[in-house]
């Protein structure tokens, strides 16, 4: 399975320049990489995102991220997916570009 980071063209890069990173600025401060699933990346971008251009999306296959993965209850109840640790670069299996046209998003496709 793969969950979803969306992150911000600064964030993106700072995980590319050292490898690792704690995260958005709300990850930092909850203490954990917020991720969503395939189903829940399209609200988080609605809610979280709307108004910013150039954010990245990085696939993460779960298998990749042991016991530090966690899921709990957020948004209505439903689990998400928290990484407590650095996320580093090699859980990536990719990033790409999101796509925005006025204030709809475009999604890529998120097949490996």
């Amino acid at each position: 399975m793969h969950i979803y980071k969306i992150f911000r063209p600064d964030e993106a890069a700072e995980l590319e320049r050292a490898g690792e990173t704690a995260g958005a600025p709300v990850d930092r401060a909850d203490g954990y990489v917020h991720f969503s699933t395939a189903e829940q990346v399209g609200e988080t971008l609605t809610r979280h995102f709307a108004g910013e251009d150039g954010l990245v999306l990085l696939a993460v296959p779960t298998d990749r991220l042991g016991n530090d993965l966690r899921w709990e209850p957020s948004r209505g109840g439903a689990m998400f997916p928290h990484l407590y640790r650095t996320l580093r670069q090699s859980d990536v299996l990719w990033s790409r570009p999101i796509g925005r046209v006025g204030e709809a998003f475009f999604l890529p496709d998120l097949a490996p």
